[in-house]
């Protein structure tokens, strides 16, 4: 190996030195989710896992909440049962709430398990109606009523649940089921789930990935990045179209993160790879962040 590529690694590490130094004891909640985690190549879906094991061998507290949309109409089809979406949002009957919690709780979060396991870290599958409480969704994100079968708005995190395993040297890795108020489960949007647990754990970061390179001012241009994106400028992309569909969860959960005690929310490309730690431990970073102000 030439000097100049060694000189290169270490000021790599130099650069993530004070940012190592910073976060460590701090918790980071991180969404894992998009299109990457069904990639045929294990390469690029464990990818994830390792950064997440890089993060908590350096001393950070890290909570994982994954998703699995793919994986349930999957399993739905195999099942001969048809997805149906209302605005984005899956239609959750009885016979499809069984396959959600069996699908992410024995399949999805085992997999993940299993990929951070394979990385060196610790993982702690939860089933997230351990940990999550819900109430039935009635309202979706733009105030019109709704009615999803078994579809859930969390109202209640489980806080000291998830800090034991946390204390006790563990990764969480929870699943987007909550318990509704009549003790059965209930499907959950992944991105609100993972807002929500950032909220109760008082994260210090709240991290979304998804397979998009974080907030597009044009929807179309992948080189239009919004780097920084201050929560007062939220409304007004809304009205312009810049934050729309699947983004628009996203957004939510992010606001009311942060007005709930997160410091900071990343939104990051989960297929470019090690994105997790080029968006933490260095000065650029690579996907959008959002901030108070």
């Amino acid at each position: 190996m030439k000097i100049a590529e060694i000189t290169a690694k270490a000021k790599v590490l130099l650069e993530a030195l004070p940012y190592i130094q910073d976060f460590r004891g701090s918790t980071f909640v991180v969404k894992y989710g998009g299109s990457f985690m069904d990639d045929p190549n294990p390469e690029v879906r464990n990818r994830v896992a390792y950064d997440i094991a890089f993060l908590a061998a350096v001393g950070i507290n890290v909570v994982v909440v994954h998703g699995g949309g793919k994986a349930i109409t999957k399993a739905m089809q195999e099942s001969g049962l048809k997805a149906n979406f209302i605005n984005g949002l899956r239609v959750t009957d009885e016979p499809t709430i069984q396959i959600v919690k069996k699908t992410l709780d024995e399949i999805v979060n085992r997999d993940v398990c299993a990929a951070v396991s394979l990385a060196q870290g610790k993982p702690k599958g939860l089933a997230g109606d351990s940990v999550l409480v819900c109430e039935k969704l009635t309202v979706d994100d733009n105030g019109n009523e709704v009615d999803l079968g078994f579809v859930g708005d969390v109202t209640e995190v489980k806080a000291k649940l998830i800090k034991k395993e946390i204390a006790d040297g563990f990764i969480p890795i929870i699943s987007p089921v909550a318990e509704g108020l009549d003790g059965k489960p209930y499907n959950i949007n992944a991105d609100t789930a993972a807002g929500r647990v950032a909220s109760a754990l008082r994260a210090r970061r709240l991290v979304y990935m998804s397979d998009v390179p974080g907030l597009l001012s044009d929807p179309k241009d992948p080189t239009s990045l919004i780097s920084t994106l201050k929560v007062g400028q939220v409304d007004e992309l809304k009205k312009k179209g810049v934050i729309d569909k699947g983004m628009r969860p996203k957004v939510g959960s992010a606001v009311r993160a942060l007005q709930e005690g997160v410091q900071r929310v990343h939104f990051i490309d989960g297929r470019l790879p090690h994105s997790l730690l080029l968006e933490i431990f260095t000065d650029k970073g690579i996907g959008t962040e959002i901030v108070h102000g």
